[in-house]
């Protein structure tokens, strides 16, 4: 299997691994820190699906799709903080004030997991948040040890997979998510 990484820039990819079964579901659609929580409240239905088609047609595109061939198996959201929701989370602090870009959701599909993949995204993200500038790059995975993680709240990431990258520990945060403390972990690209 070999793995290639490429900005999200076709709608139909993300939905693959994003999208709800049905156009009228309101799932996440890994929009709850892309945007203002008012704004997300009010995305139901096909208006989520919508929202992000036009994310994926602004460049830079809102993250990286992974592939295995021409088939998308996972997804990472990466952008700038400044245009998150990271960019006034009280919960997760600032280290400084530089531009820093903001990974926060790592998504493989059923079927793709176990493989690698989500290193892969990582890494994805990175050459991604690279490539249009981005000085350093900043995520909140969780701090489980050993633990078990659901997988459904594992999109944040987890600690082990980051320092694999590269990242280190930039500071404690006090968000916690599905019983585990989230920390700050940065990978500087100057």
């Amino acid at each position: 299997m070999t793995i290639e990484v490429r900005a999200a820039e076709v709608f139909a990819d993300v939905c693959a691994v994003l999208g709800p079964k049905s156009p009228a579901a309101s799932v996440c659609f890994c929009l709850s820190y892309r945007v203002p929580s008012a704004v997300n409240n009010s995305l139901r239905g096909p208006a989520r699906g919508e929202y992000v088609a036009g994310l994926v047609r602004e460049k830079p595109a809102p993250g990286v799709i992974a592939y295995d061939g021409e088939t998308p198996v996972g997804w990472a959201a990466v952008a700038p903080r400044a245009v998150t929701a990271f960019a006034r989370n009280r919960k997760i602090p600032h280290v400084d004030d530089l531009p820093v870009w903001s990974l926060w959701c790592i998504r493989v599909r059923p079927g793709h997991r176990k493989q690698g993949i989500s290193h892969a995204l990582i890494a994805g993200a990175v050459e991604f948040a690279r490539d249009n500038g981005a000085p350093v790059v900043e995520a909140y995975p969780l701090d489980n040890g050993d633990s078990k993680v659901d997988l459904t709240m594992a999109y944040a990431g987890l600690r082990k997979n980051f320092e694999r990258a590269g990242f280190r520990k930039a500071a404690d945060t006090t968000s916690v998510l599905a019983g585990h403390p989230r920390i700050l972990m940065r990978l500087d690209l100057r």
